[in-house]
């Protein structure tokens, strides 16, 4: 029997999980192109069919592709592998710029390179909702529901409620048209069992891109448990922009600005370990799951919901990150770098920040 390619593997995650800048897209491109094209470890049709399960189950898309491969290629022990070794890069990296933040925030430079990412970090939000609407609002009920869950959210209904709620009631329409025509850190301190299972829950339940993200992170712990401020999210979320690999390890940051390093491990275990057990468990009915005509229907739903609770957060975001006239100068130019020219975004972070250290 062949000997499993795990060096290989290894070799492959590592070199994506330092290089792999711009968000789950760029991601998955950079995958096709290094596993795909070079190496061809598996047919595209394959590739594809992986990247279609990703979106029916919760968590980090580039992630559960990288998880994915190396099942594919390695079996359980090369699945580890793959998503270890991807994970792995950007989280040292993020662990790195939280410890610099939380060390020398006070340093006004450090203050503004952040303040000058801030606006970037919208203008990417921005864009990438642009083009998913394009995608996901095809039907005028999808426009109504999306419109919906952005009111229901800015009043405070829960994210999971909405997700699973526009879910059903999408998936139960759709049938019926079938059938008819055929704020600060705690007072109290939290625990790490609660840390590590408060991103179980989220790793567990969120669907869509990975900014939806922000919309758990700000329920959870500004809303809910005020363990961070508006200020603070923001902060994590520009970190881990500054990093490469997947938009996930801002719990990192989170989990540290909590609880030091054990919060930030804890955190990132409990984000990423529904992943891995779940294209564990996947993928091989791969196929079977391809072949279902109703579930889409769900995902249609919950697709919705996830675009409006991106949506509404960029509310929140924005009245943290546009401050004055030199930040919602760097948003428009990022943003229209994004959507026009279609500028990398890690250049544009760049920029950001050298606007932000230099003349904010």
């Amino acid at each position: 029997m062949e000997k499993k390619p795990y060096l290989e593997i290894f070799k492959v995650f590592t070199k994506l999980g330092f290089t792999a800048f711009g968000g789950p897209a760029a991601h998955v491109a950079m995958m096709e192109d290094e596993i795909v094209d070079k190496r061809k470890w598996l047919p595209k049709e394959k590739f594809v069919d992986m990247f279609g399960l990703t979106s029916l189950i919760p968590g980090p898309n580039s992630t559960e592709m990288a998880i994915f491969l190396g099942y594919d290629r390695g079996g359980i022990i090369g699945l580890f592998i793959a998503g270890i070794s991807f994970i792995i890069p950007a989280m040292i990296m993020v662990l790195i710029f939280t410890f610099l933040y939380v060390e020398y925030n006070s340093i006004p430079q450090v203050a503004n390179l952040l303040d000058g990412i801030k606006p970037v970090i919208i203008a990417i939000v921005l864009n990438a909702l642009i083009k998913l609407i394009s995608t996901v609002l095809k039907k005028p009920l999808y426009w109504f529901a999306f419109v919906v869950t952005i009111g229901l959210y800015l009043l405070g209904v829960n994210e999971l409620v909405l997700l699973f709620g526009m879910g059903v009631l999408i998936f139960l329409y759709n049938l019926m048209i079938e059938h008819q025509s055929g704020k600060t850190y705690a007072v109290e301190p939290v625990s790490l069992v609660l840390l590590f299972l408060t991103f179980l829950k989220i790793g567990v339940v969120l669907y869509g891109s990975g900014y939806v993200l922000l919309a758990f992170l700000d329920n959870e712990f500004v809303s809910d448990l005020g363990l961070i401020t508006q200020g603070q999210l923001i902060d994590a979320v520009a970190i881990g922009q500054l990093t490469p690999g997947p938009v996930f390890t801002t719990a990192a940051t989170v989990g540290y600005l909590v609880k030091g390093i054990p919060g930030a491990l804890v955190s990132s275990a409990g984000i990423f370990l529904p992943s891995f057990l779940l294209v564990a468990i996947l993928n091989p009915i791969l196929h079977k799951l391809r072949a279902s005509q109703k579930l889409k229907f769900i995902l249609d739903g919950v697709n919705v919901a996830s675009l409006a609770l991106m949506a509404a957060v960029l509310v929140r975001l924005f009245e943290s990150s546009i401050v004055n006239i030199p930040t919602a100068l760097v948003g428009v130019v990022s943003f229209v770098a994004l959507y026009v020219f279609k500028i990398n975004t890690t250049w544009l972070i760049l920029f950001g920040a050298l606007f932000g250290f230099l003349l904010l």
